[in-house]
């Protein structure tokens, strides 16, 4: 600052000494004010440096050395004079004189110097008055941050660092028009961040901390000052501290972690930044040449540019306390900082967790940008020049923020290396894990919103921005985008008119595009079909093969089960000619699995892990946190009870796109809904052999003399076929009142004929049918058939399981009753049947025992008592849930009535030989 002083003074001096050649003028002071320089003649002599008029002691106007008379001296004089007066303002004599005094200064602390090195170590006295050392500040090269505009010159030191020799006079020993004239110059190297010779930054301001420096710095001025002055000078510091601190936000927030919208706006302050110091040079200019040029006049050409500063103070302020950058909140950022897979996801890309790359830590940039400046914008509409700055700054910084939003609009593409756009990407989840994805987390996680950085301008678009970028990603990838193509004739700012139309067209092209990818080329509904035929059964002659081919391997214990046998079985039964498989292009795709979890276990852990019933939906909620049962921690004995019918399940691999939409989510559903109707099949194929035994073994074919025993098989085949109608009926309700009608729902949304409410929306890139609707419809027909189907509510399941476990012992005790009958029957007893006649041969112990008889008889009660017990609850749970929840149940609790009706004196024979 002294040495940039130093320089204007000479120039200052420069300007005096300006004369005609050959002239020798010796100046002589005279302490003297400057009342009489408004009233100064053009004959008059100018005013020296402290204000009083000048006096040649002598002239010399010859190169000889000859003297002239008065009269040639004073014509040479008012020749001087008239240069001087126009040129020349009060506020500059001042300045001259305050500029010379001090060079003087300098010159006498020059001379002291060298007189004290020429007298050697005898004058001691001397050189205790002589300066220790010459002051020689250095500036340095501070090192490269990731900003690549920032000044990389070290801070100059402290006018309050420079010796005492460097220390200007006094401003009370000054006149008031030098006083102005000092303040002046200072002010102009404070308004560009520079301390002055009397104006310099407060004690507690240290320019070398990044935190002082973006709060702007603070000055003082020197005591002495004149009031009037001060007050003024005092009001056009904020302008230099406005612009200090700015100048050290634009320096800060164009570091590479700030992001590109934050960089794209410190280019729009630089711009501003640089209009100002444009505006600096004219008042420099103006304060050197023009004669009426004072502090007031100084202070007028501020004001605008001063409220500029003051706007960009307060923006600047605002968006580095959300960086948490001018306090310490360590505490906030502690809370905060619980982003655990962005953290992951750094990690896992190989970045770094330095300042400003933590996921966690607070960053004020993107989207949290372009909000601020839309809600200062709103609150500020009523300042004209408010409103323009705002507006342009937040155009500009708009830009980054629209190139990133139309290339994932236009391309499904998201170029944001500094994670500020309002889609973010989980690259760690790749389409490859779908195969092993039960939570759809390719399409719902890998591209989320971030809803804290959605812009105003995009707050009611967001979830079309995503979709249409998660459209195109999926359209990309197989091939349907030439990413290599620009997009042309696009908006660039938010206030472009055909913004939104922009964001609606995309989104409807997006949608289309891939609607017609999956119906089309990928043929969704024919996939749709080969799971129903598979999965439901339907039409199922090839499945009922595959169930007698594999029967004995079927029996084993789930453990003990080949898979690759029945996988086998599978192959052969789904290639024979005739069947409906025969002709499916997609049976290749079908796989048999063998689940060690029951079935009723396995749906009451999904039904408990997140509460089914409680959403009061019944819906997909704990499906879709449940992902496939854990290995079975039961006790051996509930292993032992899972065979492999109860175990046996299909699996089917779908390819990508159509893995969005038959994900392993829905494929769970599929599996659960497999089993149950397995479950209701097997079981009334059991019922239907014990029926068959029934009427061949000769033990229950025999009119027995026993009437007791007669009307205890009449009991057993009443229950027999109770079981038999409660089984059919069931089955019949699931697969003909649930299944199908809800299927044929499915397929008319599908073909676009069913009632939507997007059918009669208006306005352009409006489309009626979307993609995620169409996987929305898909699992919520999946979602009812298993709440129709009585899955997903605990009470139901626990005492429909208890009915199936009760009719499944019973057709297993009647199996095995032959030889108990022969020794309970005296007739058989006595003259036991042979194989020729259909019975069994029985051993020589075998004799008649009519404790056996009581034994059958107990059993059977436990066996009616149980059933009848357990479906009259079955019956009034589905009388309250038909009222309450689902009103399709009400069907059921008809339909099963009737196996609640039987009566020893009833005809249920008959059912049973239909069956």
């Amino acid at each position: 600052m002294a040495s940039s002083s130093n320089v204007r003074g000479s120039a200052y001096a420069d300007r005096r000494s300006t004369g005609p050649k050959d002239t020798t003028v010796t100046r002589t002071r005279v302490a003297s004010g400057r009342a009489e320089r408004g009233a100064q003649t053009p004959r008059q002599a100018p005013a020296g440096n402290d204000g009083a008029p000048r006096r040649n002691a002598s002239v010399s106007m010859k190169p000889n050395g000859g003297d002239v008379d008065r009269r040639t001296e004073r014509v040479t004089v008012t020749n001087r004079e008239t240069v001087s007066i126009r040129t020349r303002s009060p506020v500059k004599e001042g300045v001259e004189e305050y500029v010379s005094e001090r060079r003087d200064k300098e010159r006498d602390s020059r001379d002291r110097e060298r007189a004290g090195s020429r007298t050697g170590p005898s004058a001691t006295r001397r050189e205790k008055d002589a300066p220790q050392a010459p002051w020689k500040p250095q500036a340095s090269i501070i090192p490269h941050t990731t900003a690549p505009l920032a000044s990389r010159i070290s801070v100059p030191p402290l006018a309050s660092q420079a010796p005492a020799t460097l220390q200007p006079r006094p401003l009370n020993q000054l006149s008031a028009d030098v006083q102005e004239a000092a303040i002046l110059e200072d002010l102009l190297f404070i308004f560009m961040g520079y301390e002055g010779q009397y104006i310099r930054f407060v004690e507690s301001y240290n320019p070398a901390i990044e935190k002082d420096r973006l709060m702007g710095a603070g000055f003082r001025i020197l005591p002495g000052l004149d009031p009037s002055l001060r007050d003024l000078t005092n009001s056009m510091l904020k302008m230099a501290t406005h612009y200090g601190a700015v100048e050290a936000f634009v320096e800060v927030q164009s570091r590479e972690e700030f992001g590109a919208v934050n960089h794209a706006l410190c280019a729009a302050i630089r711009k501003l930044l640089k209009d100002y110091l444009i505006l600096i040079a004219q008042l420099e200019h103006q304060f050197l040449t023009n004669p009426s040029f004072t502090l007031h006049v100084l202070h007028l050409h501020t004001l605008p540019t001063s409220r500029m500063m003051f706007q960009l103070y307060s923006l600047a302020h605002e968006i580095l306390r959300r960086n948490s950058l001018l306090e310490d909140d360590l505490e906030d950022s502690v809370d905060d900082f619980d982003d655990v897979e962005n953290i992951l996801e750094s990690l896992r890309e190989g970045g770094d967790l330095g300042p400003g790359s933590i996921p966690g830590k607070k960053i004020c940039k993107g989207g949290s940008v372009l909000g601020l400046l839309t809600r200062r914008l709103a609150s500020m509409s009523g300042d004209p020049a408010a409103r323009t700055l705002l507006t342009t700054l937040l155009r500009e910084a708009s830009r980054p923020y629209m190139v990133m939003l139309n290339e994932w609009l236009h391309h499904g593409g998201i170029k944001d290396p500094h994670a500020e756009f309002l889609v973010k990407e989980q690259k760690s989840i790749r389409r490859e894990r779908l195969e092993e994805d039960y939570t759809d987390e390719y399409w719902e996680k890998r591209y989320t919103i971030r809803e804290n950085d959605v812009p105003p301008q995009l707050e009611g678009l967001k979830e079309k921005v995503l979709l249409a970028g998660k459209y195109l990603n999926v359209v990309r990838e197989c091939g349907g985008v030439d990413v290599s193509k620009e997009v042309g004739d696009v908006p660039r700012t938010f206030e472009d008119v055909r913004f939104l139309e922009n964001v609606n067209e995309a989104y409807a092209h997006a949608n289309s595009s891939l609607l017609n990818l999956l119906l089309t080329t990928y043929a969704l509904p024919a996939r749709l079909r080969s799971l129903k035929h598979y999965f439901f059964l339907d039409r199922s002659d090839f499945f009922s093969y595959f169930l007698e081919l594999g029967a004995s391997e079927l029996k084993k214990p789930a453990k003990a089960v080949n898979v690759g046998k029945l996988q086998s079985l599978l192959d052969l039964v789904l290639r024979q000619p005739g069947s409906v498989a025969a002709q499916d292009p997609f049976k290749e795709d079908v796989k048999v699995q063998m689940n060690e979890v029951g079935l009723t276990k396995w749906l009451m852990r999904v039904v408990t892990v997140s509460g089914i019933e409680q959403d009061g939906s019944g819906g997909s909620g704990g499906l879709d946190n449940y992902q496939t049962p854990a290995a079975p921690s039961s006790t051996a004995e509930d292993d032992k009870n899972v065979t492999g019918f109860t175990a046996l399940q299909l699996d089917y691999s779908v390819p990508f796109p159509l893995s969005l939409v038959i994900s392993r989510k829905t494929v769970l559903r599929y599996q659960l809904l497999f089993r149950y109707l397995l479950s209701l099949r097997h079981l009334e194929t059991l019922l239907v052999g014990s029926w068959q035994d029934h009427a061949k073994v000769a033990s229950w074919k025999h009119k027995s003399s026993n009437p007791k025993l007669e009307m205890w098989k009449r009991r057993a085949w009443i229950l027999r076929a109770r079981m038999l109608v409660f089984v059919q009926q069931l089955l019949y309700f699931c697969t003909a009142e649930v299944i199908e009608p809800n299927w044929q729902g499915l397929m008319a949304r599908l073909n676009g004929s069913g009632n939507s409410e997007n059918d009669e929306k208006e306005g352009q890139g409006r489309v009626s049918r979307t993609v995620d609707e169409l996987m929305q419809d898909h699992v919520d027909f999946l979602d009812t058939c298993l709440k129709e189907c009585m899955l997903t509510n605990s009470k139901l399941l626990k005492i429909h399981a208890k009915i199936m476990t009760t009719c499944m012992m019973f057709a297993t005790y009647t199996a095995h009753l032959s030889r108990a009958l022969l020794s309970a029957d005296p007739d058989l007893a006595s003259n036991p049947p042979t194989a020729s006649t259909g019975g069994t041969t029985p051993s020589a112990s075998t004799s008649y025992d009519p404790a056996r008889f009581d034994k059958l008889v107990d059993n059977l009660q436990k066996y009616e008592d149980n059933f009848s017990r357990h479906l009259k609850i079955l019956l009034d749970a589905l009388g309250y849930y038909a009222a309450t929840e689902t009103v399709v149940l009400l069907g059921l609790c008809a339909r099963l009535s009737t196996a609640n009706e039987g009566t020893p004196g009833g005809g249920f024979g008959g059912v049973g030989s239909a069956a």
